[in-house]
């Protein structure tokens, strides 16, 4: 059978969504780590400069305390490292937007430089996987740092405050880990035993696909976590039940296997302070299959190794991320000479608002302008309410800085709109410690701006278009195939190893999660070939069925369906 019978037709330009991007989900299970975070992390060093009264200074050192918002999802040791190099990177970044901003005074090149750095950040960022909250931070603080006035002498001090806390912000984001250092691990296998629990009592290719993404992981964040300790030998034989449930109606499923109550209630004992459940052996595994130590001994050095691989994959020509960086150097850049045109002196925030819109596909950007939109417009009314208390006194603008900053983070997981509203008060209340500034003035600049920097930034998306996600979903697919022959060749040795299988197993899980997440991108992108969603379809399923296969250790293993057939 020829390849273009198994090639579904779609249009070019998609239907895009009004009421779907604004509705409210579920907030996220640890909503408030980032939000006490990031308070604490600001609330230290503002004590600080208003004890020395330098709260002109509130700039640089805000810079280095958004740096507590990164790392939540990942183990304390990986954490550690991953905040590390944030710091480093704002302070970077920072450096750069300070030295452009002292040594010219155009905007138009001022302009330039932000939408480089803005491009180059969102680059960085989707290759390294670092988020959320991803990119809009180090935009958000360097553009405003291309516009603040600015002399050459003065960028170390500036510097040397950045750094200082963002040491803070390392502090507060992996100190926890004296207090509870499988606090991660324990929530990321809860995650997975929810979404078992959710596939068990709703069967679908959805919930199915769900669970297998949140017990891979499950997975990686416990063999990341470091030298295994008695409280994550427990969690790994969760994991295991957790990833057993999704063998469910397959060939060689146990019937006993635990009910989506009994996941469910694991998941909340091991969320909860109290020693993490022990749970039988699971359905079809042996002690031995609980045990990752071979993989976790090879993965320190070869973590960091693959790190640096996708890191150089994804900015090598060809790399599907490139068209992306290319849409947020056209639209922040159009959006900020545009914003100069209409007469805004400091054009930041439309390279801001440009910067925050670019997500995976056309589809999600348009998504993300909708949000934006809305909750920008709604955060102006919140501010321009709020600010004549704010300027009561300087305990009074800290109070609102603090309290708007823990509010975005706790409504931002609900939706983007519902946390801009909260993001866009504290951002305008941040220019007064320099001074105050005519309200009129920086509410009509903001709503100028966020207009602009939504128009211009979703006509850039449409315009640079991202065929190479078309080429990443085939690459994809290959990968699959192919971690799911390494799965079959591991399942049909004489005596299979446990650590054998167990690797087979988390990589073709890793495969089959990239496989659906590169399938999403490339159906929601404009100007792209027509999908092979058949032969997506039949991978899947494939795949579904070997991963079932090995975990229970015995059942047939699905034949690859031919030509595309199901």
């Amino acid at each position: 059978m020829s390849d273009t019978t198994t090639r579904s037709r779609q249009p070019s330009v998609r239907r895009l969504p009004l009421a779907a991007p604004l509705r409210l989900a579920r907030p996220s299970d640890m909503w408030f780590k980032p939000a006490l975070s990031v308070v604490v992390a600001t609330a230290v060093p503002d004590l600080v400069l208003l004890a020395v009264d330098r709260l002109d200074l509130v700039m640089y050192t805000m810079a280095g305390s958004l740096c507590a918002l990164y790392g939540h999802s990942l183990p304390y040791a990986r954490r550690a490292r991953a905040v590390a190099g944030v710091v480093v990177s704002m302070v970077i970044g920072l450096a750069i937007s300070l030295v452009a901003a002292s040594l010219t005074g155009s905007t138009a090149v001022l302009i330039a430089v932000g939408a480089l750095l803005a491009a180059a950040q969102k680059t960085l960022c989707d290759a390294t996987r670092i988020g959320p909250p991803g990119p809009v931070i180090f935009t958000f603080v360097t553009s405003a740092a291309l516009f603040a006035p600015q002399h050459l002498g003065q960028v170390p001090g500036h510097l040397a405050l950045t750094l200082a806390a963002g040491a803070i912000a390392w502090l507060v984001t992996a100190g926890p880990a004296l207090l509870r250092r499988e606090g991660p691990e324990r929530r990321a296998t809860a995650r997975a035993l929810d979404a078992a629990a959710a596939y068990l009592a709703d069967p679908g290719h959805r919930t199915r696909h769900t669970a297998a993404a949140t017990v891979h992981a499950a997975w990686q964040t416990l063999l990341a976590a470091g030298r295994p300790t008695p409280v994550r030998r427990d969690l790994e034989r969760l994991v295991v039940h957790a990833e057993a449930a999704l063998t469910a109606g397959t060939p060689g499923a146990d019937p006993a296997a635990p009910a989506p109550e009994r996941l469910r209630d694991w998941a909340r004992q091991t969320r909860a302070r109290g020693p993490v459940p022990t749970p039988p052996p699971a359905p079809g595994t042996t002690e031995e299959l609980f045990g990752i130590d071979a993989e976790r001994a090879a993965r320190p050095s070869g973590s960091r190794r693959e790190a640096r691989r996708a890191l150089l994959r994804g900015l090598a020509p060809g790399s599907p991320l490139l068209p992306i960086g290319a849409r947020v150097l056209l639209g922040c850049a159009l959006a900020g000479y545009v914003s100069q045109a209409v007469g805004v002196g400091r054009p930041y925030w439309a390279i801001v608002t440009a910067a925050s819109l670019y997500q995976a596909n056309v589809t999600l950007s348009w998504n993300r302008a909708l949000q934006r939109t809305l909750g920008n417009l709604l955060g102006v009314l919140v501010f321009a309410a709020v600010l004549p208390v704010s300027r009561t006194g300087p305990l009074a603008l800290i109070g609102f800085c603090l309290f708007f900053g823990f509010a975005a983070e706790a409504l931002i997981t609900r939706n983007y709109w519902l946390g801009s509203v909260a993001v866009t008060p504290m951002a305008l209340l941040v220019l007064e410690f320099g001074g105050t500034h005519p309200a009129g003035e920086l509410i009509g600049d903001r709503v100028l701006d966020t207009v602009i920097g939504a128009g211009v930034g979703i006509l850039a998306a449409v315009l640079v278009t991202n065929r190479r996600a078309a080429g990443r979903l085939e690459k994809a697919l290959a990968a699959t195939d192919l971690a799911r022959a390494h799965a079959v060749h591991a399942l049909a040795a004489p005596q299979p190893t446990p650590a054998a299988l167990d690797t087979a197993r988390r990589r073709l899980t890793g495969s089959l999660v990239e496989l659906r997440e590169a399938d999403d991108t490339a159906a929601g992108e404009w100007w792209q070939r027509a999908l092979p969603q058949e032969r997506v379809l039949a991978a899947e399923q494939a795949g579904h069925r070997t991963l079932a296969a090995t975990a229970t250790r015995r059942g047939p293993i699905a034949r690859a369906p031919e030509n595309g057939a199901v």
